[in-house]
Order: structure tokens, then C-alpha cells, then sequence
């Protein structure tokens, strides 16, 4: 799964990045100084992994992961092509998510494309832009199957086009194709239809150091959450140049620079968290003498698919799941003593696998 960081050129999206995946990407006091989209995969952060190896105590422990993509800093008029817009659009259109980061702090040294501070106005720029792209995809798109229509496709085309109208005037119109629900039919279609403004988003302020508790008394912030409240978005307050700083310590060192700044994690953790629930994902764990691993599915996904997450022989020679309940196996310490006490169950093709399960599949193939 992968989560596009976008904003406008210097509002910290690659130091963000850099934070995040320690990989090194390029990030100064200039707009494009990120032409080619920079990619890395992090851990995502979860104490229940953690405990579960102190418990088994296997030979190698194995995080679950999520890949973000650091796109160029977008500008008014990217969707005809400033600034390389259309280049970097494209890369969004690949994304399952937007992580959209936001300018929430004053600086006299780092400059503003704009020239003045103002969210709202930034958030409305990078949203329009990728409208304006995603309704000339549309209008595109009507040409197309119109002309399948007339030439003797108009039964099979028919609910195609009445949701392209649809979301041609929604776009015209300057709202997102978010703001709309679709059926499962056109749902199908929009698959065949990559738009951006689709797309789950999650704002991303990023405020100075005086503001790193996240007490909300920053009216930037304050700003941002009323406007992603309004669209049901979410807002993670984190200030980039102390999590690019965070990112360059050891365990013990952060440990320790966090307790003196007065926070219990990194605000990127929030961050991947955030991303990890946007894509309605969830975590599963198989654990053994060998290994401990978390597993990342679909909330909703059933026994036999997500046995297959770990490989395709398991999910057609299903047979049955040995599950227990993570707070289960913590409680009671053992899977010998979970199973005396009827915590370990046995599930079939039909079960819906729950966040935090950890899971023994049976197969035969």
C-alpha cells in the first residue's frame, strides 16, 4: 500500500519524508528540489508485535510495512502543467492515499511560494489542482465512451457515462469526487478510472517547535482541523524538523530527547498509524519459535484470504485457523493456558479475520 506525501513546494513534505524513511532524499530551501518521486518503506510502529516476541521469544521478529512516495512540491496551475505539475499528478494517480502536508509555522528563512502563511489557501490550491486534473481525466473519458456508445454499446455504456456526467458536474463545480457515494457497479468502474481526488486523505500539519505537544493552541492548526472536520478528514500534528532530527537517534537517545521535550512517541508514528488506518487496514500476527511477523489485510478480509497473504498454498488448501485474541494470549501467557481456558478457537472458511488476531492456519494442498 502506498501513501503520496503532496503540498506546495517548502512546506517540509521531503524533511517529513526523510523522517519517516531515513532515506536520504534531497530537501532545501527551493521549490522542485524533489523532481523524481522518492519512495520508501517504513515500519509500521506497533506495540502488540513487540510484546508478543517478548512472550515467544522467537529467532527473528518481522514488522508489518507501508511504502510512502514523496512527490515535488505542487503549484497553482500544476494541472496544465506548472511547475511539471502533470509529471508529478501522474505520480500521485498510482497512490492509495494522500498524506497532505500543510505549512502551519512562521519562519524568516524559509520562504513561502505565496508569500504569506495561510493553510486554508494552500490546502484549497493542491485540492483544486487535483480536481482540475481528475475532470479533464473525465472529460476525456465521456469522449471515449461516447463514441462506444454510438457504435452499438450504448445498453453496456449506458451507467458508465451517467456516472462520468455525474462527476463531471461535481468537478466543474470545484468539489471533490470524495464528496459523492457510488454503488458497487460504479465503484468497479472508478477502478478503471484512477482519479486523485477519490482518494482517502489525511492533512499533515506541520508546526514549529513551540508547538510540538499538540496542544492545539496553534490557529493555523486550529484552522486546518475545522476545515478537515467539515470533509471528514483527519488531522496529525507533527513538527518535521524535530521528527528529522528524532530520526537520526538511537532508541535509547530518543527515549531520552523525548521525555525532555515532553512527548511519549514521535509524531511520525501517528503519522504512519494514521496512513495504516486511512487504507482501512488491519494487522494479524503468526507467531513461533522461528518467527513473530505481523501481517497487513483488509478489515472485512476472511480466514482463507488472509492465509493466503502469507502464501497462495494456503488460501486454496484451506482447511481451518487455530485464532487467539491478542489481549488473550497476553492474559493468560502461554497457548497452553489460553487453551485450557477456551480462549483459542478454531474457525472455518467463513470467519472475518479482527484486528490483533493472532492466527496458526491448517492447509492441504
Amino acid at each position: 500500500m502506498q501513501i503520496g506525501i503532496v503540498g506546495l513546494p517548502n512546506v517540509g513534505k521531503s524533511t517529513l519524508f526523510n523522517a519517516i524513511t531515513q532515506a536520504g532524499a534531497d530537501a532545501a530551501n527551493f521549490p522542485f528540489c524533489t523532481i523524481d518521486p522518492n519512495v520508501g518503506v517504513v515500519n509500521v510502529p506497533d506495540e502488540r508485535l513487540e510484546k508478543i516476541s517478548e512472550l515467544i521469544k522467537p529467532k527473528k521478529t518481522v514488522p508489518t510495512a507501508i511504502e510512502f512516495v514523496d512527490i515535488a512540491g505542487l503549484v497553482k496551475g500544476a494541472s496544465k502543467g506548472e511547475g511539471l505539475g502533470n509529471k508529478f499528478l501522474s505520480n500521485i494517480r498510482e497512490v492509495d492515499a494522500i498524506a497532505h502536508v500543510v505549512r502551519c509555522f512562521q519562519s524568516q528563512d524559509i520562504t513561502h511560494v505565496d508569500g504569506s502563511i495561510d493553510p486554508i489557501r494552500d490546502i484549497e490550491t493542491i485540492n483544486l489542482e487535483l480536481i482540475f486534473s481528475d475532470l479533464e481525466q473525465v472529460e476525456k473519458r465521456m469522449e471515449k465512451t461516447q463514441k462506444l456508445m454510438k457504435s452499438g454499446g450504448a445498453k453496456e455504456y449506458k451507467k458508465e457515462y451517467e456516472l462520468l456526467e455525474r462527476l463531471q458536474k461535481t468537478l466543474s463545480e470545484g468539489q471533490s469526487a470524495r464528496s459523492l457515494s457510488f454503488n458497487d457497479d460504479e465503484k468497479k468502474i472508478l477502478k478503471t478510472l484512477p482519479l486523485l481526488s477519490t482518494k482517502p486523505i489525511l492533512y499533515v500539519a506541520n508546526v514549529g517547535e513551540n508547538n510540538i505537544n499538540n496542544d492545539h493552541s496553534n490557529e493555523l492548526v486550529q484552522k486546518v482541523e475545522e476545515y478537515a472536520t467539515k470533509e471528514g478528514s483527519e488531522v496529525i500534528q507533527v513538527c518535521a524538523s524535530i521528527e528529522s532530527e528524532l530520526a537520526e537517534l538511537d532508541d535509547e537517545e530518543m527515549d531520552e530527547f523525548l521525555e525532555e521535550i515532553g512527548l511519549e512517541e514521535p509524531g511520525l508514528n501517528k503519522v504512519i498509524k494514521a496512513g495504516y488506518d486511512l487504507l482501512g487496514l488491519i494487522t494479524f500476527f503468526t507467531a513461533g519459535e522461528q518467527e513473530v511477523r505481523a501481517w497487513t489485510i483488509k478489515e472485512g478480509t476472511a480466514a482463507p484470504q488472509a492465509a493466503g497473504k502469507i502464501h497462495s498454498d494456503f488460501e486454496r488448501g484451506f482447511i481451518r485457523a487455530e485464532v487467539i485474541a491478542y489481549e488473550d494470549l497476553i492474559k493468560y501467557q502461554s497457548y497452553a493456558n489460553a487453551r485450557e481456558n477456551g480462549v483459542l478457537r478454531l474457525e472455518g472458511k467463513d470467519y472475518i479475520m479482527k484486528d490483533g488476531d493472532i492466527s496458526h492456519f491448517r492447509f492441504n494442498v
